[in-house]
């Protein structure tokens, strides 16, 4: 085994449903993230970077395995006992003479055992009562009563009762004192998911009546599709006239995104007065994204819209270097395990799939085109229910429960490819739809069939059926072993032609 002396402690700060664009780094009118923003300067931030899939599950199995989820066959957030794959970060990190450290919501394969310290979290609070104290306890039981609904008032608990200030405390705990060396710890925070609420003064900070328009409201809906019909009429049927509050769904939204930006700050000081902070690689990211009102919808569920699927993404650390010039690059989840393995020289595993990025983080040169365009997945299979049918669904018929994941939201299988201002879904139907994003950032005008594009429809055609053989899993079963890219980048490959 390699000396662990000289390698970096890491940090993966992973919050969860958090849109990329609700920053003022990315044009946002509202301040919700001047932290982040300010420590994004010291590194890179990516403003093209997507998830796998906009569901939790998959989205954190294919981060820690570097696979995307047709890969390691986590396509939906009860099948996490399917996961297939060879070592991920956690092998290669533990090999390496890492500890292996979580505070916050897991939600992935990763078992309890599989951590050399644990305090989990849920949306409903803390899982492990011997953590609580009885105010904490109080504010968990007020969080489940809350039914992932949105509050109309603030949060009548203490800050210090918010669970994301309970999983800063612990990971501080988690460091404090802490002799072995390097420690990887996946900082992991269950929020700004639903239940969408947040205590003074965070609630009153982000004044409803400042609350920027959403992209477009339910009058959409019709044209969007079956799927968005049936999930708007499935959430207006559960909680008539919710649609009403999307400005408070907002207001509690960025107030939360804010509420986590200090206790980042917090948790990052507390690195920095430890003299931990030079020698630690800080990654912030989100598993997915949220609709926070666009289309009429709350949460996420179906399809691919740029509020689902592009995440925040930043690098900080020893080497990084201030990589501003990067923001046009494509990038994914699925990066961050290879780039991670380079960064502590480390071997990737044969079946990951993720691209390297540590070249560019450091400043070398790397090979833009292989960058050019990201991939992105969604449905568990079959065909898609229809309007008519009564698939299972995961909450009782009566009451204000639903669950936007459930058979019909999620049915079929979609692909999407992302390259220039250009987007395009489709799906196993061989229906399309291409959006230029630069003019349509709300996706309501589908160009697959205007013949005035035929010729992008047909480039990102051929770029989707590039990566939808990239991706097939190449796992060696057999007598044989697959050749693979230098860091993944199949532009730079060499072969027959």
């Amino acid at each position: 085994m390699d000396s662990s002396r000289d390698k970096p402690n890491i940090v993966i700060i992973m919050t969860d449903q958090q849109r990329a664009d609700f920053s003022r780094a990315e044009g946002f009118a509202l301040d919700t993230t001047p932290f982040l923003d300010s420590l994004a300067t010291r590194g890179a931030r990516f403003s093209r970077a997507y998830t796998t899939m906009p569901v939790c599950a998959p989205a954190r199995c294919s981060m820690f395995s570097g696979r995307f989820p047709k890969a390691t066959r986590v396509r939906q957030n009860g099948a996490i006992r399917n996961m297939f794959g060879p070592k991920d970060l956690v092998d290669i990190l533990r090999e390496h003479g890492y500890s292996i450290n979580i505070s916050g919501k897991n939600h992935s394969h990763l078992t309890p055992d599989r951590f050399d310290f644990k305090s989990l979290y849920g949306h409903h609070g803390g899982q492990q009562p011997e953590r609580k104290t009885p105010e904490e306890q109080k504010m968990d039981e007020w969080l489940g009563a809350l039914d992932h609904g949105v509050s109309l008032e603030p949060t009548p608990f203490a800050l210090e009762c918010q669970p994301p200030c309970r999983v800063v405390r612990d990971a501080i705990e988690c460091i404090e004192g802490r002799e072995e060396r390097p420690f990887f710890l996946w900082l992991t925070f269950a929020e700004p998911h639903n239940p969408y609420q947040v205590p003074e003064p965070y609630f009153s900070m982000f004044p409803e009546d400042e609350i920027p328009d959403h992209i477009a409201g339910p009058e959409v809906i019709d044209a969007k599709g079956l799927k968005w019909r049936w999930e708007r009429k499935l959430i207006e049927g559960k909680r008539p006239g919710y649609d009403e509050h999307w400005r408070r769904y907002r207001a509690n939204y960025c107030g939360m995104i804010r509420l986590l930006d200090d206790q980042i700050r917090r948790f990052v000081a507390h690195l920095d007065s430890k003299g931990l902070l030079d020698s630690t690689i800080i990654i912030f990211t989100a598993d997915h994204g949220d609709y926070a009102g666009d289309y009429g919808l709350q949460r996420k569920g179906v399809e691919l819209p740029e509020c689902l699927v592009r995440v925040p993404l930043i690098f900080v650390g020893p080497q990084i270097t201030s990589c501003e010039t990067q923001r046009g690059d494509f990038v994914s989840l699925v990066d961050i395990m290879p780039t991670l393995c380079e960064a502590i020289g480390a071997e990737t595993p044969y079946g990951v799939q993720g691209r390297s990025l540590w070249p560019m983080l450091t400043r070398q040169d790397y090979p833009k085109d292989e960058f050019r365009s990201m991939y992105a997945e969604s449905g568990f299979g079959g065909v898609y229910y229809a309007e008519d049918d009564t698939p299972q669904l995961h909450f009782p018929v009566d009451g204000p429960s639903f669950d936007e994941l459930n058979c019909f939201t999620q049915s079929g299988n979609m692909k999407m490819v992302r390259m220039e201002k250009w987007k395009l879904t489709f799906d196993m139907m061989g229906r399309g739809q291409l959006y230029d994003l630069g003019n349509d950032p709300g996706e309501l005008h589908n160009l697959f069939d205007d013949p005035a594009v035929r010729d992008v429809q047909m480039d990102m055609l051929q770029e989707l059926l590039k990566w939808c053989i990239r991706t097939e899993d190449d796992l060696p079963g057999g007598a044989y072993v697959p050749r693979r890219a230098d860091r993944n980048w199949y532009t730079l490959a060499k072969g027959s032609e």
